[in-house]
């Protein structure tokens, strides 16, 4: 078994939420280490969460998104016996706030024609009303997992 990690690098507080889950979207949004830019899109886009949801604060419409949107089961592949068996697995917790912060911006980054502020808030308005391309992805992966059930006694 693989030894605990003991110091992961975990970012300050952002400037405007005060919350770190904002600060590692920043980082997941950041290229080529323009960390201003990112910071504009992500705020540009929670100005337009707020727009559009008046009675929610934003960060709970992020909030709500990640945990539509994060798996509670993936599948991994196992060798035994010289075959390859898709094994399902629990998500741990670091794993499914990566996982879901990965595909919102996968979704977004995917879809084209609009500066990218827009189409990141549309996706986390979307993912906040279980919608959405990352929302199919995780109901994609949870399939998956289903129909590889009968393999569950290769996790070990």
């Amino acid at each position: 078994m693989r030894r605990k990690v003991k110091n992961r690098n975990i970012p300050g507080e952002d400037l405007v939420y005060k919350s770190e889950k904002v600060s590692k979207l920043i980082n997941y949004v950041m290229e080529r280490g323009k960390k201003n830019t990112a910071r504009t899109i992500v705020y540009s886009a929670f100005d337009i969460l707020k727009a559009k949801k008046p009675e929610l604060e934003p960060l709970e419409v992020f909030e709500l998104a990640l945990k539509n949107t994060g798996p509670l089961m993936e599948i991994r592949s196992r060798r035994v016996g010289g075959a390859n068996y898709q094994v399902p697995h629990e998500v741990r917790p670091e794993r499914r706030f990566a996982l879901s912060m990965r595909w919102v911006l996968a979704a977004a980054k995917a879809k084209k024609g609009r500066p990218m502020h827009e189409k990141l808030a549309d996706e986390i308005l979307a993912a906040s009303n279980n919608e959405g391309e990352a929302v199919k992805k995780k109901d994609n992966v949870h399939k998956m997992a289903e129909a590889n059930k009968a393999f569950a006694h290769f996790a070990w």
